[in-house]
């Protein structure tokens, strides 16, 4: 069972458990780490970072995001969001996000990364599942000594977002002219084997990285939560996703993934 953030009345809060907040002399600072989802990338604009509408660190209202979540439920966290996820990032770049975070003196850090390590232009390209391991594990150890609460979010399917948008001329067209996330959305309305069984490879992928990812955050201790691959399972709609590329999610769609991933990591009965 779950239950929500008790409220509290502080000048000052200090998370000291998952999802709840107990009176503390320290404020809070959210930092946001990942990729362009992170970054709200086209959520409110032709082809920009919307950190805005971040579904971590975002402040506008429609997304409601765990920054918000967290100032609703009494924590002292406001304008102490910062959000280093960019465009393009990979779990390559986790590490140097991560030193940003310390420098930042974070309390509570969000991590969704992998989507751009499998969105290559071709499978030879993807991140291998040891490496991607082995990064997360790295940067979870550089931050393990402050005590930090870390939330985790699964990689979204991609294979779902293939599936609802491969009959839709327009998406087929972003996606083609753009190149993409060409591992999984080449040839999108092919039926031929070597192209299903090609997209079924690219979600195992992403599939052993949520996994991983998972591993690493229970082996970073009782301080993080992992989403239990709730966004992962979650079946968007076209709706849900920019109209300017058809891959990044809109505010709908970072609102969602705000909700699911918050609800998921709050503390158990």
């Amino acid at each position: 069972m779950i239950k929500k953030i008790t409220p509290v009345v502080a000048a000052a809060v200090l998370l000291v458990w998952p999802g709840t907040v107990q009176a503390a002399a320290q404020p809070i600072t959210l930092a946001a780490l990942g990729d362009s989802i992170s970054a709200g990338f086209n959520a409110c604009g032709w082809y920009v970072a919307c950190t805005s509408r971040s579904w971590s660190a975002g402040d506008h209202k429609e997304i409601n995001s765990h920054y918000l979540r967290l100032l609703g439920d009494g924590a002292d966290v406001r304008g102490r969001n910062r959000n280093f996820a960019y465009n393009g990032a990979t779990s390559a770049d986790l590490m140097e996000q991560m030193e940003e975070a310390l420098k930042a003196k974070a309390g509570y850090v969000t991590i969704l990364i992998g989507a751009q390590d499998a969105c290559v232009r071709t499978e030879q390209q993807m991140t291998p599942v040891a490496t991607y391991r082995a990064r997360v594990d790295a940067a979870l150890a550089k931050l393990a000594p402050t005590g930090a609460q870390v939330r985790i979010v699964s990689i979204p399917d991609l294979k779902r977002l293939w599936r609802v948008g491969k009959d839709n001329a327009i998406a087929r067209a972003f996606w083609g002219i753009a190149r993409i996330c060409q591992t999984m959305l080449a040839n999108p309305t092919s039926t031929a084997q070597k192209d299903e069984d090609r997209r079924d490879r690219v979600r195992a992928r992403v599939i052993a990285y949520n996994e991983e990812m998972g591993k690493a955050c229970a082996a970073y201790g009782p301080n993080c939560r992992y989403d239990d691959g709730e966004v992962f399972k979650f079946p968007f709609t076209l709706s849900m996703v920019s109209k300017w590329d058809y891959f990044h999610p809109n505010a709908e769609g970072q609102r969602t993934i705000a909700r699911l991933s918050f609800r998921t990591v709050e503390a158990p009965v």
